[in-house]
C-alpha cells in the first residue's frame, strides 16, 4: 500500500480516536433541520446511501462513543437527552 492509498484509507475508515467518514456524515445530518414528514428519510437513503433503519442504528452506537462526543459534543449530547427522553417515557 503506497501513502495515497493510506491517505484513502484513513479518510474512509478513519484514523485513531477518528470518526470514519461515515460517522462524520451522520452527525452533520443529524445537524441539519428537515421540514416535514419523509424528508429526512430521503435525505438518509439519497446522501448516505443506507436504509432508515440501519441509519439510526448506526446513530445510536455512536451516541455512546467517546469519539462522536469529541467530534460534535453539542449534536451528540442534544441527541443523548433526546433518547434519554424517550427512554424514560416507556
Amino acid at each position: 500500500m503506497d501513502v495515497g492509498d493510506e491517505e484513502h484509507e484513513e479518510h474512509e475508515v478513519g484514523g485513531a480516536g477518528r470518526l470514519a467518514r461515515r460517522e462524520r456524515d451522520i452527525l452533520a445530518l443529524e445537524r441539519r433541520g428537515f421540514a416535514g414528514p419523509g424528508v429526512k428519510e430521503r435525505a438518509i437513503r439519497e446522501e448516505l446511501g443506507l436504509a432508515p433503519v440501519r441509519y439510526y442504528q448506526l446513530l445510536n452506537a455512536l451516541l455512546d462513543d467517546p469519539r462522536a462526543l469529541a467530534h460534535d459534543p453539542v449534536t451528540v449530547n442534544r441527541l443523548r437527552r433526546v433518547r434519554d427522553t424517550r427512554r424514560a417515557e416507556r
